[in-house]
């Protein structure tokens, strides 16, 4: 199976500052898809994005071990390096990020999670969020405290409960998902999944137009919502031999 990828992040409609950081590469049955969203003040948040983002990638490039553990190593060290600089420029203290990425080897695809940035497995059959928020409104939501609709549209949506570099140590949450020949996975930032349903995002990807230009028509689809937030997403694609 080939794989193919594409990544684009804008600052939307309202932000002065853009504070998401987006990263892709692939090559043949190999690929790499990063997201993060960085929070902090002043520029805080572009610095906790771009070192989170910088160091992660960097030990995944760099391999060594088994995916799973490739996955958890990266994220400890992009945690330690965006904790450590914010500690040692006194203006970035207590800036954070999420994270989502996506490592595909073959036809598996290891997905990791911290904060509510998104993963979406998008085949003709459906879409489905492979990953889980860590946030108030999915505690909610979880226990039954709030419906969908409701959690959509809550005040208090922003409000994260997991975010990496603001404490010494964090976990995220890694996902196994085996990939099929034609299907999508869409990372995004929520300003994104903010903006749009679940039901556009699987239309705008496989019937918008071709897969190459999927990243810039999200984008545009939250830009004509108003876009509020930051607007990220990163598209990878699993092709058969036979496609190519």
């Amino acid at each position: 199976m080939i794989i193919r990828a594409w990544n684009q992040t804008d600052v939307g409609r309202v932000r002065a500052h853009n504070e998401d950081a987006c990263f892709s590469q692939a090559e043949n049955s190999r690929a790499l898809g990063i997201v993060c969203d960085g929070m902090g003040g002043a520029n805080a948040g572009e610095v906790a994005s771009r070192v989170a983002l910088e160091t992660f990638s960097q030990i995944l490039q760099e391999g060594g071990y088994p995916p799973e553990e490739l996955m958890r190593l990266a994220l400890e060290r992009a945690n330690q390096a965006v904790y450590c600089y914010g500690w040692e420029h006194p203006d970035c203290r207590g800036m954070g990020t999420t994270l989502v990425a996506a490592l595909i080897l073959e036809e598996t695809a290891y997905v990791l999670n911290v904060g509510d940035s998104r993963a979406y497995s998008i085949r003709e059959q459906g879409i489905r969020q492979i990953t889980r928020d860590h946030s108030l409104v999915e505690e909610l939501l979880r226990a039954g405290q709030i419906t969908p609709e409701q959690a959509r549209n809550h005040p208090r949506k922003n409000i994260i409960t997991r975010a990496l570099g603001t404490d010494r140590h964090v976990t995220g949450d890694l996902y196994l998902h085996r990939m099929l020949p034609g299907e999508r996975l869409l990372l995004c930032s929520d300003g994104l999944s903010n903006e749009l349903s679940d039901g556009e995002l699987r239309e705008l990807v496989l019937h918008g137009g071709p897969t190459e230009l999927g990243c810039r028509r999200l984008i545009d689809a939250a830009l004509a919502r108003g876009a509020h937030d930051n607007v990220t997403a990163v598209l990878m694609e699993a092709q058969s031999e036979a496609e190519r």
